[in-house]
């Protein structure tokens, strides 16, 4: 393995922005009476590095990474290929599109099938409490989960909410989980206060013309394109208040493969933040990148999401294993998470700091 230190202005900017993550300290969830543990009260540091290894593994290194190739999300991945970060750090990486289920998804990484992938921790988390060999090596970002109502609906506010139809994609899935956490600690039974209703994420809108729900949840690019089109209200996202230094993608490695070859779990790890670091200084330039997956947006509506999530945040080790753990405790307050799990040590179980 060769090491070599490359400037990273992108991370120096990052870091001159970057605020402190907000906590979720002494609140008490509804119907749940969970207090946040001492150990994860002290707010992560969002900072980055002056600098950025860059590890050039011994011979030609071929990996799989699977990725969702219709959620901007995941916009680093197509950036690392097209800029040449996997290839300067001597991977040879396939890119897999992976529509299946998060467990086939995280069966296929712990196994072998593919080396690495990058997907939601607000639904990584459940099916990683089974046992999954897979471990958590970076987030990539925050925001792109919104909520929407129709104007004059009445529905502003999450508080709005209580007694009303809200639509989601799946039951499982991050939006519905996240808006969940942020009900139960206004005080409400996500459970029982809200009415969760199931559709195919492009019927969603017309569920809410037809009146079958009040509101929705939907994730970038979609949800951003529905609400322009639809002239919908935005009644909160994931980057409101004490969120708006968490992140919410994630990149899963194969604990076998930082087992066995260490080397090349960081230069991966390191490809996908540099390309991260790139999204969030050449935003017009990394649209244009993702363009292609994204016929339902133009070029310009995707550079307009990219701004508005936070690609300068993306947390490695303490801080990422304390967001982790931050998530975890909020999962287990609505029902997701085993209520005996162990936030700080499940935290450290899943995670991974490959670049240290």
């Amino acid at each position: 393995m060769i090491s070599l230190s490359v400037s990273r202005r992108d991370l120096l900017r990052a870091a001159s922005v970057a605020a402190p993550l907000g906590l979720i300290g002494p609140h008490v969830f509804a119907g749940n009476r969970i207090t946040m543990p001492d150990s994860t009260l002290a707010p992560p540091i969002c900072k980055a590095a002056a600098s950025v290894p860059v590890t050039v593994v011994d011979g030609r290194r071929s990996l799989k990474l699977t990725w969702n190739a219709s959620a901007i999300c995941t916009v680093g991945v197509p950036v690392a290929q097209q800029n040449g970060y996997f290839e300067k750090r001597n991977l040879d990486v396939e890119l897999v599109n992976f529509g299946g289920s998060t467990d086939q998804l995280l069966e296929a990484i712990a196994t072998g099938k593919a080396d690495a992938g990058i997907g939601m921790a607000l639904r990584w988390l459940k099916p990683l409490e089974q046992g999954f060999d897979v471990r958590i090596t970076t987030a990539t970002h925050g925001g792109c989960m919104r909520l929407l109502a129709a104007k004059g609906s009445g529905i502003t506010a999450l508080e709005h909410l209580k007694g009303k139809s809200v639509g989601v994609a799946d039951l499982g899935a991050p939006d519905k989980n996240f808006f969940s956490i942020r009900l139960a600690k206004l005080g409400f039974d996500p459970l029982t206060d809200v009415n969760w209703r199931v559709f195919p994420a492009d019927l969603l809108p017309v569920a809410l013309q037809k009146g079958e729900i009040q509101a929705f949840t939907l994730g970038d690019p979609l949800g951003w394109v529905i609400r322009d089109r639809d002239s919908l209200t935005e009644v909160a996202t994931n980057l409101d208040g004490e969120y708006a230094h968490r992140s919410c993608c994630v990149l899963g490695v194969r604990g076998s493969l930082i087992r066995e070859d260490r080397p090349a779990a960081a230069a991966v790890t390191e490809a996908i933040l540099e390309a991260q670091a790139f999204v969030f200084e050449h935003p017009d330039e990394a649209a244009a990148i993702f363009a292609p997956y994204a016929p339902s947006a133009n070029p310009a509506q995707l550079a307009a999401m990219l701004r508005s999530h936070t690609h300068g945040h993306h947390p490695v080790g303490a801080d990422l294993r304390q967001e982790i753990a931050l998530y975890t405790e909020e999962l287990k307050a609505i029902s997701v998470i085993k209520p005996s799990t162990n936030s700080d040590r499940f935290s450290a179980k899943v995670f991974a700091d490959v670049l240290s």
